[in-house]
């Protein structure tokens, strides 16, 4: 199998999109499966079993909150 390239994409949604995507991705959770998605032209598998967590940063400008799924390639 072909190594894949590193890369570090970030995609803007709108309120509706996002909301969208969100939906999808809690019905996958619910049911232990696989959430595909595509971001910036790759499709990303998240496995059913990926290690989900919650980041929040604050600094003297703004906040952030992300979500994050990590698990290992095979």
């Amino acid at each position: 199998m072909k190594a894949k390239k590193n890369r570090e994409k970030e995609k803007a949604y709108t309120r509706a999109q996002a909301a969208q995507k969100l939906r999808r991705l809690a019905d996958a959770l619910d049911r232990g499966e696989p959430f595909r998605i595509q971001v910036a032209g790759e499709r990303v598998t998240i496995p059913g079993d990926a290690c989900f967590s919650i980041e929040h940063d604050r600094n003297g400008t703004g906040e952030e909150l992300e979500f994050e799924f990590s698990w290992k390639t095979k």
